[in-house]
């Protein structure tokens, strides 16, 4: 098995990795690591939760060193987009933590939601390497606080999601500001159309580095559904929270109302419960987090852009209260469980108007996603969309094809129905579980630790 010993890594980083009990790579790092120090431009796909961070932080830091000079003032040598403050904070953790043997290191990190003061204060003597949001990136560009002129390196890290929260136009702005002779970076999770132009644009003789299937789930995530009425999803989300299995859930909305509300509700029915949504400020999220991290809070409840950077170990089960309308979204989600080697459980309460999205998500996956043994999903519901009999389906039976008026607005008069999945083979019991109500079964132990993008 291949270590980091074997892959050239430079003394210092090697000791670094070492104080974290981390010896064995994961695949993306195994692949991506020897490219990037012998100066090569990559384009990175691999699922969220595979350690992409390190794969590129590593080796960058290892180049960086290597020609050993000083970052001129408001510049950097190194810079990292990301879509989310989160992912900011995560990404320039890392680079401490990894950097930390270097003795001259500096890295700052740029993202709105807190004053631009302390950020303009540390450009004012240049760093090594600068982690940032693009929007408060350009913010400080206009106002002359940051020059990007010395740039050796940029990564676009998460590009898919930078591309969906609307960012194209300022990554090309801070691409067009960078050198045109640099190594360049680009991981994402998906490959979307997109991204393909993107990629096209930014990088020059890339290698691909894939270690899963476009858009694919990891293996270790037990995916499963539950049909449910929407009026009795709250009390079905508390009844699998109780469940002993359950030791640390990260719940999805699609709405910072909707967040707020489930959080609410959960703490009401006492699970410990806090929100965490781009309407709340900087040390609010952070608070959150951190109390989801030490185990305070049990259950955190997310939308899809304040997830991104939520890197915890020990999430046990990963809980779309509300299936994502974009299925992309759902890839993300489910990544958080099962991180690193370690196993989880992703749960999908859908009820009849997200049958269209669940669908969305299935060809995406390319996988159809068992239903649930000990939840039904309640007839009447369907049938008032389907047209068809109020007379009970059979047990855990997939919602047949509903018509024009059963999907989501933004489908409506666009796509045909479409004839249901097949009910699917039941899932055989995993080696060391046990059958437990709702289908909550115990988790194995993680495996190997391996170095993880933080």
């Amino acid at each position: 098995m291949t270590q980091f010993t074997d892959l050239g890594l430079a003394e210092p980083l090697l000791r670094a990795l070492g104080a974290e009990g981390y010896t064995t790579p994961t695949p993306i790092q195994a692949q991506s690591i020897p490219l990037l120090l012998a100066g090569k431009d990559v384009l990175g796909l691999a699922q969220t939760g595979t350690g992409k961070t390190a794969a590129f932080a590593l080796p960058l830091l290892q180049r960086m060193a290597e020609n050993d000079k000083r970052a001129k003032p408001k510049s950097t040598r190194i810079l990292v987009l990301t879509p989310t403050r989160e992912l900011a904070v995560q990404v320039g953790e890392s680079f401490r933590i990894y950097g930390k043997n270097y003795p001259r290191f500096r890295h700052c990190l740029i993202f709105g939601g807190v004053g631009m003061v302390p950020q303009i204060k540390t450009m004012a003597g240049g760093v090594d390497v600068l982690v940032a949001t693009p929007g408060r990136l350009l913010d400080l560009m206009s106002q002359g606080a940051v020059r990007l002129d010395s740039v050796e390196a940029l990564v676009l890290d998460e590009a898919d999601r930078m591309l969906d929260m609307g960012f194209i136009l300022p990554i090309r702005k801070i691409v067009a500001a960078v050198p045109s002779v640099r190594q360049t970076v680009l991981f994402s999770a998906t490959m979307p159309e997109a991204i393909v132009g993107l990629a096209n644009s930014v990088l020059h003789n890339a290698v691909r580095v894939e270690v899963a299937p476009v858009s694919s789930t990891a293996e270790k995530v037990d995916q499963r559904v539950m049909f449910v009425e929407r009026d009795n999803k709250r009390t079905l989300l508390t009844e699998l929270l109780s469940h002993a299995s359950v030791e640390r859930a990260l719940i999805f909305t699609r709405t910072k109302h909707g967040a707020n509300r489930v959080a609410e509700q959960l703490e009401k029915a006492g699970v410990s419960a806090d929100a965490i949504h781009g309407n709340k400020s900087q040390n609010a999220r952070q608070k959150a987090l951190a109390s989801f991290k030490d185990g305070t809070i049990k259950a955190l409840v997310a939308t899809d852009i304040a997830a991104r950077g939520i890197d915890v170990d020990g999430i046990t089960h990963v809980i779309n209260f509300e299936l994502p309308n974009e299925p992309e979204s759902y890839v993300h989600r489910i990544g958080r469980t099962a991180r690193a080697g370690a196993s989880g459980i992703a749960v999908s309460l859908c009820d009849g108007d997200e049958v269209a999205y669940l669908r969305q998500i299935e060809k995406i996956i390319r996988q159809t996603v068992p239903v649930d043994e000990d939840h039904r999903f309640h007839a009447p519901h369907i049938a008032r969309r389907t047209g068809g009999s109020a007379k009970p389906p059979q047990r855990a039976q997939r919602p047949a094809a509903i018509t024009q008026a059963g999907k989501p607005a933004s489908q409506r008069h666009t796509e045909q129905a479409r004839p249901a999945h097949a009910h699917p083979a039941p899932r055989p019991a995993r080696p060391g579980s046990s059958p437990q109500k709702g289908g909550f079964a115990g988790l194995p132990n993680a495996g190997n630790r391996a170095a993880r993008g933080r």
